[in-house]
């Protein structure tokens, strides 16, 4: 999943973003209007975490803009400016929630969960394919009710495949959400991911497929097939 974070406060920015990279999320970090108003109309973000007091641009022109050209990510304002008619403003204009600071880190956290969660079309926490099963509230992996231990790059190339799973996801966009601006991240090591992963995921009944030149896809091995 990947998360846009717009806020102009450093050491609060500097937290947010450490605490969501350790969650496993790609974190992109701008501090101004102008700066977000670029990102997400070059970009795309599963979440935008946005402050309304922005050097620039204001946050509300930010999210304005963004709905006009109708990107569906959303948006969890994150600000001061907590009066009610400044709540109904934001989310009439698309916002999906709203936090007032100060805030509690567990809240925020527990938030974006649900956002993610929403903006992917799921009800639960829970998804299954197969017989692996996804914890998107842990963002762990199980395999018959016990856990896979899969490093945190791997479960998130995992989680890309698995919340399409069937579908081929192209190699363009695995990498995209998998990387922030600042991060590099080849193809050949996109493919060491897919080798290791079959190993880890075969002996549960599901593998990754190449679309070759296209991307890759999770697929139930033939014994696993409905």
């Amino acid at each position: 999943m990947r998360i846009l974070l717009v806020e102009d406060n450093q050491v609060l920015s500097e937290g947010l973003s450490a605490l969501l990279r350790g969650s496993g999320y790609a974190v992109d970090v701008v501090s101004d209007g102008a700066s977000a108003d670029a990102a997400i109309a070059a970009e795309s973000f599963d979440l935008v975490i946005l402050d309304l007091n922005l050097p620039e641009m204001d946050g509300i022109d930010v999210l304005r803009s963004m709905r006009a050209r109708q990107d569906k990510a959303a948006v969890l304002i994150l600000t001061a400016r907590g009066t009610p008619e400044e709540r109904v403003k934001g989310l009439d204009l698309g916002a999906d929630d709203y936090m007032i600071k100060p805030f509690d880190i567990t809240e925020f956290e527990a938030r974006v969960r649900v956002l993610l969660r929403r903006n992917a079309g799921l009800r639960s926490s829970l998804v299954s394919f197969g017989k692996v099963s996804f914890d998107l509230t842990s963002r762990t992996f199980s395999a018959e009710g016990f856990p896979l231990d899969i490093p945190a790059r791997e479960v998130a190339l995992l989680e890309v495949l698995f919340m399409r799973a069937g579908k081929v996801v192209a190699k363009e966009a695995i990498v995209q959400s998998l990387t922030g601006f600042d991060d590099e991240l080849s193809g050949n090591a996109i493919e060491q991911y897919v080798s290791r992963l079959r190993k880890r995921l075969g002996p549960h009944g599901l593998t990754v497929k190449t679309a070759r030149g296209i991307g890759y896809y999770l697929e139930k091995l033939p014994e696993m097939a409905e």
